[in-house]
């Protein structure tokens, strides 16, 4: 696993090990940053169930201004912190350890990007969808992997889906604010 382009370019990044894991494959990342190539630049990005950090280090290695990464799991937090000082992105990062649903409730930061990339086969996403818009800019966006075909709702607050892109069995979904 390595980032793709930016200023981090090339760098390779750590993963943790396990059955339980399942990084998003580079083919994916690819896809979501064309999806988003132009949104990124100065933006502030939060990366839910962070895992190893490689979608919110993609994008400050793109330009976004920073990125807030949140994981329950120890080694998740510790991977991520070795992945932001290998790639010399750490000043632009906040990593933090707590529940996704927790952060949520409790944080009042607001977003421009928010990845969401929970465990498969939980059901996380329709619970953590309505908190995560509650935090996104006007003009932000919302990206979730999922399995393909998973059903997902059609909105959460006042976003809506706005597209669902398939790569193999992976499904990214895009969710956007209607125009009004």
């Amino acid at each position: 696993m390595r980032v793709i382009t930016g200023s981090a370019r090339g760098r390779s990044l750590k993963t943790l090990e396990g059955d339980s894991v399942r990084p998003t494959s580079e083919k994916v990342k690819e896809a979501v940053f064309s999806i988003i190539q132009f949104e990124i630049e100065g933006r502030k990005v939060l990366d839910l169930f962070a895992g190893s950090g490689q979608m919110g280090i993609e994008a400050l290695s793109r330009g976004a201004s920073s990125c807030v990464f949140v994981d329950s799991g120890k080694e998740s937090v510790r991977i991520i912190k070795l992945n932001l000082e290998h790639t010399g992105l750490g000043s632009k990062a906040l990593v933090t350890q707590t529940d996704v649903f927790s952060f949520l409730r409790t944080s009042r930061q607001t977003f421009d990007i928010v990845f969401l990339d929970p465990p498969y086969a939980q059901g996380n996403i329709p619970k953590v969808l309505p908190l995560a818009a509650e935090s996104v800019n006007e003009g932000g966006v919302i990206i979730c992997e999922a399995p393909f075909g998973e059903e997902l709702p059609e909105a959460a607050g006042d976003m809506r889906l706005f597209r669902t892109y398939k790569y193999g069995k992976t499904g990214i979904t895009v969710y956007r604010r209607q125009p009004v």
